[in-house]
């Protein structure tokens, strides 16, 4: 399947849509949102009903009878319509943020349990880089869009109404009329000019993911850049794409300052408008002095949120854009279903049979062709072939990290694809080929296949896996940080540590992937018999690429291409002079090349 990458810009948003999946998360606080609008509604009566006081007291002011005691009382009035907006305000941020915080740990969540619920195909073909920044980016927008509607936009068209319903009230309607002209406009500009420059922002988004791709790519790969000299390649694609991210900033930043400058002009001509009628009514005497500071007043008050309502919108646009890059992470659809009637395995037995097994990655490469075999309770079963078998492919199918396209793999005749994902693999355990460990502890990485373990437990899984003393021996011991994906740790040690977390696991089925492929021949003899202890009491899968590691096991598949060519002991095999026997004079001439090797080392 090939999956659509997240952080392309998309002209099909949803944005309605994505807004409506966030209701779920905010209703959890219904309570506290009701609140909150209540607060903002008290908050915008106080500061409409300021202009008003204020109107009273430049009338009073200009009265010829000389009453000083009205002027006061208003003057005292206006202090606290001013606390009480303030107040209200901060009441409404204080009750709204825990529900604006809860959704955003809500959808954070989920999208990260949606990603862990997504198949191994899937991550695979993923850009880590680009994914964990939409999704950085998106709860982010959550929080953003949750304070452009709640504090501004609702508070806005709030003030805007009760502004109209007063000018419709007090004065002509001329004045209503120049109000409610120059938001139109100035609404409709800001939307046209925003949905034209809207684009150069999606691509800084997806330029921003690409280059933020590359960058963690390339220092997650260290390593394998420093061997073949690329911090130059790497930085060059780093670069370039930075190079044309700073071009769609530049020529964003050029088309907003054009949208800022036409805003600004839309506001200048309303005001100059209602100043002029204003002024005539002063003049003429159809108002006083009063009327025209509450007109300004309710102007100034009134377009300056209008004034940053035009940045509040383009944000607002940012964020759902941002937003739905999430969602689409959300929307990935998920190919590893349990179904329905899906019931828990019960292993009583573990008895393991792959029954005429074929699959393929794409159409055109097929990766196991008719594969059946079994493994009887507490016998231990070798997979053996050249690379691109198809060896490895049998773990994957077996923990369903992928489906079979036909064929059966059955658990005690339980068909693994009829209970859930999470009962199958509480009786699987693993050590796979290349062992990623987490950068904590050696402690926390030997715990985390049982987290009720206790710290004997895990010195005893440590001891068995003869990973013990060398745990000892370093500083911190058990707390030693292992390092981004175990780097700070040799190949043979982080392999110790997984056999370690599979002991500790204790399932009643094992799959060795190749298991001490990289250890040295004095580390892989002086933990096989580890190994063979451990694999005594359990039903064992043995993924082997050293033939020397499996000769006791109790039967052997040979794989070629996907398919099943040879099948017996390790003795039977070799009498038949086929493909194993082939690969086991190579490896025996190649270990008595390494085995004098080290017997000159040891000599010097």
């Amino acid at each position: 399947m090939v999956y659509r990458q997240t952080s392309r810009p998309h002209s099909d948003r949803k944005d309605w849509q994505n807004l409506q999946r966030l209701f779920p998360f905010i209703w959890a606080y219904k309570g506290r949102v009701v609140i909150a609008l209540v607060c903002l509604v008290l908050s915008k009566l106080a500061v409409v009903g300021m202009p008003l006081l204020l109107k009273d007291i430049v009338d009073g002011l200009d009265s010829q009878n000389g009453v000083v005691v009205l002027p006061i009382v208003l003057l005292l009035a206006y202090g606290a319509l001013r606390m009480a907006g303030s107040l209200f305000n901060e009441l409404r941020d204080a009750v709204f943020a825990r529900v604006r915080y809860h959704a955003m740990r809500g959808i954070s969540q989920r999208v990260l349990s949606h990603l862990y619920d997504l198949s191994l195909g899937y991550h695979l073909d993923r850009k880590t880089g680009g994914i964990i920044r939409d999704l950085e980016r998106g709860t982010n927008s959550l929080s953003s869009i949750l304070n452009y509607l709640v504090f501004n936009i609702i508070p806005t068209a709030a003030e805007f109404t009760m502004v109209a319903v007063i000018l419709l009230g007090k004065y002509e309607a001329k004045f209503a009329l120049v109000t409610f002209m120059t938001v139109v406009v100035y609404i409709a500009f800001t939307l046209s000019v925003t949905e034209w420059r809207m684009h150069y922002r999606l691509k800084m988004n997806a330029l921003e993911s690409e280059a933020n791709t590359y960058a963690v790519d390339g220092i997650i790969n260290y390593e394998t850049v420093k061997y073949f000299n690329n911090e130059a390649y790497e930085l060059s694609r780093y670069d370039g794409t930075l190079k044309e991210w700073e071009n769609a900033a530049v020529k964003s930043q050029n088309s907003m300052s054009l949208l800022n400058f036409g805003q600004g002009a839309v506001i200048a001509v309303g005001v100059t408008f209602m100043m002029i009628y204003a002024a005539q009514g002063v003049v003429n005497g159809s108002m006083s002095l009063g009327d025209l500071v509450l007109v300004n007043a309710m102007m100034l008050q009134l377009f300056l949120p209008l004034n940053f309502l035009g940045v509040i919108y383009r944000a607002l646009k940012y964020s759902l854009a941002d937003m739905d890059m999430m969602m689409r992470l959300l929307d990935t659809p998920e190919e590893i279903v349990d179904p329905p009637e899906a019931k828990p395995l019960r292993v009583s037995e573990a008895h393991l049979r792959f029954e005429h097994v074929d699959f393929s990655y794409n159409d055109d490469r097929q990766i196991l062709a008719g594969i059946s075999f079994e493994i009887p309770p507490g016998k231990k079963v070798a997979v053996v072939g050249p690379s691109g078998a198809g060896k490895s492919t049998l773990a994957r199918l077996l923990f369903r990290f992928y489906e079979a396209d036909r064929g059966h793999i059955l658990i005690d005749q339980q068909d693994i694809s009829e209970v859930t994902q999470a009962s199958l693999r509480e009786n699987v355990g693993i050590v796979p080929q290349d062992t990623v460990l987490f950068n904590q502890s050696i402690y926390h990485n030997i715990q985390y296949a049982n987290r009720q373990a206790t710290m004997d437990d895990v010195i005893h899984a440590a001891k068995v896996a003869n990973i013990h003393d060398f745990i000892q021996s370093l500083p911190d011991g058990y707390d030693t940080i292992v390092g981004e994906r175990g780097l700070k740790l040799s190949g043979g040690e982080k392999q110790r540590i997984a056999i370690a977390r599979v002991i500790l696991k204790n399932p009643r089925i094992l799959v060795f992937d190749e298991a001490t492929s990289s250890l040295d021949s004095r580390s892989e003899q002086s933990i096989l018999a580890s190994l063979k202890q451990v694999a005594m009491r359990h039903t064992t899968l043995v993924i082997a690429h050293r033939l020397s590691t499996i000769i006791d096991a109790d039967n052997i598949l040979v794989m070629d291409q996907g398919r099943n060519i040879e099948q017996g002991s390790h003795q039977a095999l070799l009498a038949q002079g086929g493909l194993y026997a082939h690969l086991w004079e190579l490896q025996q001439e190649k270990r008595e090349h390494e085995l004098a090797l080290e017997t000159v080392a040891d000599s010097v």
